[in-house]
């Protein structure tokens, strides 16, 4: 992808997140999954999957699944962000302590998304996407995940990865990508390293007979 081109994709809706295309828009790939060909040649997409929050005639935007931020883990972020006090305890729900930091895309990498399961939803800041994901991007989700009432599965990406109008389409069309129906264990699965083929094989693709040809799912 051009970095000019995916920097400046920004389409606006509730709290600053992207608007979901209306119910006529059946060939939009909102709720799916993307998953790089082997030819990507931009290294910040190499074998990444990534889930489309939206997609409409305005562009598109997704969080990387597969990407971990690095070393760090989500208490110790709480704390960072002074979300929860030093020394307060921090309540999370029993899959709390999975809740995974990843780098979900080249754009706003300072700013934080969580996807989430749909039993939480904040109102004017949760945007529903299809099967039961949301993605909300306020700091009052992971206040209540720090506290034990937050959403019961969940996944904290650093940045996403946007496309102009027209620019994802023309990368599926010229080889860029392959798309599949998401589901929330390749999203929320802890295994990040195994995703990518992971998803690969839902679609019924071994990695090593992929090809040069185009294609998609």
């Amino acid at each position: 992808m051009d970095e000019k081109r995916t920097s400046r994709t920004q389409p606006a809706g509730l709290d600053g997140l992207p608007e979901k295309a209306g119910s006529t828009a059946t060939t939009y790939l909102d709720g799916q999954l993307l998953i790089a060909m082997p030819v990507m040649e931009d290294e910040r997409f190499a074998r990444s999957v990534i889930y489309v929050c939206a997609h409409s005639a305005d562009g598109a935007m997704g969080i990387i699944v597969n990407r971990p931020a690095g070393s760090i883990d989500f208490p110790q972020l709480l704390r960072q962000l002074d979300i929860v006090d030093e020394t307060a305890p921090i309540e999370l729900s029993d899959d709390g302590e999975t809740v995974k930091i990843l780098r979900g895309g080249p754009v706003e990498t300072s700013r934080g998304f969580v996807l989430h399961s749909s039993d939480y939803s904040i109102k004017d800041a949760t945007l529903p996407i299809d099967g039961g994901i949301c993605l909300t991007a306020t700091l009052d989700i992971l206040k209540a995940i720090a506290q034990g009432t937050g959403p019961r599965q969940a996944i904290l990406a650093l940045g996403y990865a946007g496309w102009a109008p027209g620019q994802l389409e023309s990368e599926i069309q010229h080889n860029g990508w392959l798309h599949c129906p998401a589901d929330p264990d390749l999203i929320f699965g802890g295994d990040t390293d195994e995703k990518y083929q992971r998803a690969l094989k839902k679609i019924g693709i071994d990695l090593g007979m992929l090809s040069n040809s185009a294609g998609h799912a």
